[in-house]
């Protein structure tokens, strides 16, 4: 295996799978969204335009933003809530760690912590920043996907004049969209926390060590 794959493999399978089902989700989005179309008596779309369709951003979008607002809000309930012994917490006495000490810092050192002041304090929540950044530029996606979406599916149904993003904020179509992928996006995150307090995968560090007691909090 060459050595930059090798190096970055694990990067390379995620986004590699997501690719693969992206293309599949868009594919059997669009079969499935033709077949409604024709049900109603409507020309089937391309696959292009499909792409570029309400029902395929909306279908996008909801998913992504239930998994970054899931990722955004772990990475900062680990920073200040623990679970003793799970492999997902860090240690129940520990705050920062010594290495999060700006004062520790070396010429390797990422350059925000070298400066000090505020880039430093955005660099110390960067990694959240940026999810949660991530999370509302979903949610967004999702809300205008969602809009055009409601609209073509009334239009279909009823013939009912189109609604405004603000309008389509305040239904229960768009929130019950999101509470049912945040809800079980949670609870994935917590069985996890839970489950590896007992149980164990060898090699991967979202496990602890094979040998190491149940009451040991951390990796």
């Amino acid at each position: 295996m060459p050595r930059w794959l090798r190096d970055n493999a694990l990067t390379v399978a995620m986004l590699g799978a997501f690719l693969v089902f992206l293309v599949l989700q868009s594919v059997f989005g669009w079969q499935t969204h033709n077949e409604e179309l024709t049900e109603f008596g409507v020309a089937p779309l391309s696959w292009p335009a499909y792409l570029t369709s309400g029902h395929f951003a909306e279908a996008v979008f909801e998913n992504w933003e239930s998994e970054f607002l899931q990722m955004g809000g772990y990475v900062l309930l680990t920073a200040h809530l623990v679970q003793r012994g799970s492999a997902e917490s860090k240690p129940v006495e520990q705050t920062d760690r010594p290495e999060d000490d700006e004062r520790r810092a070396t010429p390797q050192s990422p350059w925000p912590v070298r400066v000090g002041g505020l880039p430093l304090v955005v660099y110390r929540n960067s990694l959240s920043i940026a999810l949660l950044l991530i999370f509302l530029g979903s949610f967004v996606g999702h809300l205008l996907g969602g809009t055009a979406a409601y609209n073509q599916e009334q239009a279909l149904q009823s013939g009912a004049p189109p609604i405004g993003v603000w309008d389509f904020l305040g239904t229960s179509d768009f929130w019950f969209q999101s509470m049912q992928n945040w809800q079980s996006e949670f609870l994935a995150v917590g069985a996890l926390i839970v489950l590896s307090i007992v149980l164990r995968q060898h090699a991967s560090p979202e496990s602890k060590p094979v040998t190491v007691a149940h009451a040991s909090t951390g990796a």
